[in-house]
């Protein structure tokens, strides 16, 4: 099977070519990528944790879900995808900004992202591919933001991100 391609883009995320995920990651080139966050009617945001398998972040707690969209792929198309591969459900989502960050790991690969953010509603339990997601909780921003400033080891580098310079953009939802 071919390894899966990324988008490479530049800072007006034009498109500038593609490259294999892991090479894009080993040399952090900037690529696209894409954030889901999915709310419930008691405004409670659907988190993961990442899969133990994972080559980065493994068992790390995060948004909804997250990816990069495939060449020609629109965005909410993209996130409608990887909503239904690794959360076993699909909804509406609306981009409501986009950003870029840059986050080394540990294990030498750096996250050099163009990340989209999703916004979406849903009000049941996802069915989890045990392959993507350990598990899952629904928390209020409030209590996530609390809870990562009191461990924020237990959260993804993009996820930190996110709250710290994007809450508006996620918290009147």
């Amino acid at each position: 099977m071919q390894e899966e391609q990324v988008i490479l883009v530049n800072e007006q995320d034009e498109k500038i070519g593609l490259m294999p995920k892991m090479e894009a990651h080993q040399k952090a080139v900037l690529h696209r990528a894409f954030s889901v966050f999915v709310f419930n009617d008691k405004n409670e945001l659907l988190l993961q944790q990442r899969a133990a398998h994972k080559y980065h972040s493994p068992l790390l707690w995060t948004n909804t879900c997250c990816s990069h969209q495939r060449d020609r792929e629109e965005n909410v198309a993209a996130g409608k995808r990887r909503l239904m591969e690794e959360m076993g459900f699909v909804c509406d989502l609306k981009e409501v900004t986009w950003f870029i960050y840059k986050a080394p790991f540990d294990n030498g690969l750096t996250e050099h992202e163009l990340d989209h953010i999703l916004i979406g509603h849903f009000n049941e339990n996802p069915i989890l591919n045990k392959e993507e997601v350990e598990s899952f909780k629904w928390m209020t921003i409030k209590e996530v933001k609390f809870d990562m400033q009191k461990r924020p080891e237990i959260y993804t580098e993009w996820f930190k991100i996110i709250f710290e310079k994007y809450y508006s953009f996620i918290s009147h939802k």
